[in-house]
């Protein structure tokens, strides 16, 4: 299957454009304001990280919940749709959902950076509503669906460690006050497995059977190899929270084994779009993909010395800095910078004549400095936790700032020239 035969009727499935950019923007704004956040906690913060209440947590999350989670729940309610040409739900459903969550993941943020328990419990009980109602419709779309065996897989893996994730956040939030967890630590990890690995992990696997060909021109995926790498992703993740939750090591280090079958399964089901594809040259966007790509088996191989019994000072905070900054990071902005002027290009022609063009739509010298920028920042503060150095870390924070405010310039210029492109439309219209 090309996607051309995705896109067929796609017009008649788009959501009203405020619907998803209302999702991106706000992503947009969280991954300014964490790594400001960031650069205010400073180097020592981030280098002696363990969890607790403050900044660095704050920050931490202002990227988990604020940018990643925000954009994949963004692409969802539109991508779905499209892709199982079966509508996700009433709109105002939609909007309730971004109602519960987006001030939710604010009041949450703030009350873990300021220490504030009636901010935690309220942020975090309105996150978790707009996660469930999310669910919901995400799970009763899914139900009808057969015909998609890669996107529905891994989406129903990722629709099960939401489940899980958002329990063990409430009882993490609850436990600052009350104390109740026998072992917070383990459960802290057993969250950041299912968040990284599960949740966002399976959501960008599975996007990516449907993102890749529709971008590249290049057929699907063979079912058959979908269906293997997500059975093996499955199995891996799996493994990996019962050897995480349980701390027994040697089990933990077999799911990170088996994560590092999985990418392989993965790389190899997608090769094939790749060779076949009708575009030869490859959009600016790759180049953060090609990054998220490489730092996955990374991260993986850095949480498998972790189980094997390497120091958890530094490799705890490089493993969850690699999953959440390095991997998960870099494919969202990749995904952002594809994804807004290509939904912008698809409503601009709603007053007739022809649709804005991509090229004219996304504008490249701001991509061009984020990915400097944000390759900067990875390798300084990869660099900073290792070594133990304050000097380049603080570098890769101002590194990352800039890089994130760059991406915002990106954001509000596509906005810009989309904005411009329909008032000319108005014009010619009124004119006519």
């Amino acid at each position: 299957m090309f996607p051309g035969s995705l896109m067929m009727g796609a017009k008649e499935r788009l959501l009203p454009l405020s619907l998803p950019y209302r999702f991106f923007t706000v992503a947009v704004v969280f991954h300014i304001a964490a790594w400001a956040t960031l650069l205010a906690a400073g180097p020592d913060a981030v280098m002696g990280f363990a969890g607790g209440p403050g900044l660095a947590l704050a920050a931490l999350h202002m990227i988990t919940l604020g940018t990643l989670a925000m954009t994949a729940m963004g692409a969802a309610i539109q991508l779905l749709p499209v892709a199982t040409r079966r509508p996700l739900g009433p709109l105002w459903a939609i909007r309730l959902m971004f109602w519960l969550y987006a001030p939710g993941v604010a009041i949450l943020v703030g009350g873990l950076g300021m220490a504030v328990t009636g901010a935690q419990h309220l942020g975090g009980g309105l996150t978790v509503a707009g996660l469930t109602v999310f669910g919901v419709l995400v799970g009763a779309n899914l139900r009808r669906v057969s015909d998609l065996p890669g996107v529905t897989r891994y989406t129903w893996m990722a629709l099960g460690s939401l489940a899980g994730l958002a329990v063990l956040g409430l009882a993490l939030v609850a436990d600052f006050t009350l104390g109740f967890l026998p072992d917070h630590a383990v459960i802290a990890a057993t969250h950041a497995v299912l968040a990284g690995y599960g949740f966002m992990g399976m959501l960008g696997l599975g996007f990516s059977t449907i993102l890749i060909p529709m971008f590249v021109l290049g057929p699907a995926a063979p079912d058959r190899l979908v269906k293997r790498s997500a059975l093996a992703s499955g199995l891996a993740l799996t493994v990996a929270v019962a050897g995480t939750a349980s701390g027994l090591g040697g089990i933990a280090a077999l799911g990170a084994v088996l994560g590092l079958v999985a990418v392989g399964l993965h790389a190899h089901a997608m090769s094939g779009t790749i060779k076949s594809r009708m575009k030869k040259r490859f959009e600016p966007f790759f180049r953060l993909l090609w990054v998220a790509l490489v730092l996955l088996p990374l991260g993986l191989l850095v949480g498998l010395a972790l189980a094997l019994g390497a120091p958890a000072a530094p490799y705890a905070t490089l493993w969850g800095f690699l999953l959440v900054f390095g991997w998960l990071l870099s494919f969202v902005t990749a995904l952002l910078q594809r994804i807004m002027p290509f939904l912008a290009s698809m409503h601009s022609s709603a007053l007739g004549g022809k649709p804005a063009l991509l090229s004219r739509l996304a504008p490249k010298p701001p991509v061009d400095i984020h990915l400097a920028c944000h390759t900067a920042a990875l390798a300084l503060i990869a660099a900073g936790i290792i070594g133990g150095w304050v000097w380049p870390l603080q570098l890769g924070l101002v590194a990352g700032l800039a890089g994130s405010l760059a991406f915002g310039v990106f954001a509000i210029l596509v906005m810009r020239r989309y904005l411009s492109h329909m008032r000319a439309a108005a014009a010619a219209n009124h004119e006519g």
